[in-house]
């Protein structure tokens, strides 16, 4: 199985097992949200310690092994991203699977298991992106949208579009729901790195968003910002975030 089906095919069992534990109705919402992660960790990470043995990995639910900077290929996954959306048996959330190659975002798959049949975005299928329509989407946290993501909509002249998980967002570029996502609250690399790596094969802007690349596999996983966009707005987007930092900050 070559890299890019493991990651999706990971990702889509990992989906289906997050949705038989959810229908289990054994768990409250907050409950469910914690035995989701534990259990799709648990695959994942058996998984990929039996067919990808040599390589690295990172995942949110699980401890750090420091071995893994020492690796070319680190698997970087997250099983649950955006485990409140989960529990509150929304369709905005994900699970993402990606595997980073000298620390660059070389394959990713982000599962949508709680869209109508389920779906799975890979870096190895891109699929044609829909037309930008006249008036562009931003889309941001539903809970606490980033201040520099707020300010850049209003200088676009931009609709807000609020949304659970990084993936999901991410995936909404894809997928026509979105045309720019435009975050600085706070994130780690399993949050971006499948969700980096399939937005890149499509063709997409990616980058932190004073405009400088996404390294993964660092000892500090912290990787706070996030810009996913078409190219032909990249430019115009870093401008008015450089203009809009010191406002704001």
């Amino acid at each position: 199985m070559s890299d890019a089906d493991l990651a999706s095919h990971l990702a889509e069992v990992a989906g289906r097992i997050l949705l038989e534990v959810r229908s289990s109705g054994l768990f409250s919402a907050k409950a469910l949200g914690k035995a989701g992660d534990q259990t799709a960790n648990q695959f994942l990470v058996h998984a990929l310690r039996e067919v990808r043995g040599d390589d690295g990995l990172l995942s949110e639910e699980e401890k750090d092994n420091p071995a893994r900077l020492d690796e070319s290929r680190v698997w970087i996954v997250d099983p649950v991203d955006g485990t409140r959306e989960y529990g509150e048996a929304r369709a905005d959330w994900a699970v993402h699977v990606g595997l980073a190659i000298d620390g660059q975002p070389a394959i990713g798959a982000v599962a949508l298991p709680g869209l109508d049949g389920g779906t799975v975005l890979r870096s190895d299928q891109p699929r044609p992106l829909p037309q930008a329509p006249d008036k562009l989407r931003m889309v941001v946290s539903r809970t606490r949208p980033a201040g520099e993501a707020v300010a850049v909509a209003e200088r676009l002249g931009a609709e807000l579009v609020p949304m659970g998980s990084a993936g999901a967002k991410a995936m909404a570029v894809i997928l026509g729901q979105a045309d720019i996502y435009l975050h600085s609250g706070g994130q780690y690399e399993w949050d971006s790195m499948a969700p980096v790596a399939v937005a890149l094969a499509h063709g997409l802007h990616c980058s932190r968003i004073d405009g400088s690349p996404l390294v993964y596999n660092q000892a500090d996983v912290y990787l706070p910002d996030l810009l996913i966009c078409r190219k032909e707005h990249a430019a115009e987007v870093l401008k008015l975030i450089a203009e809009a930092a010191p406002a704001i900050g």
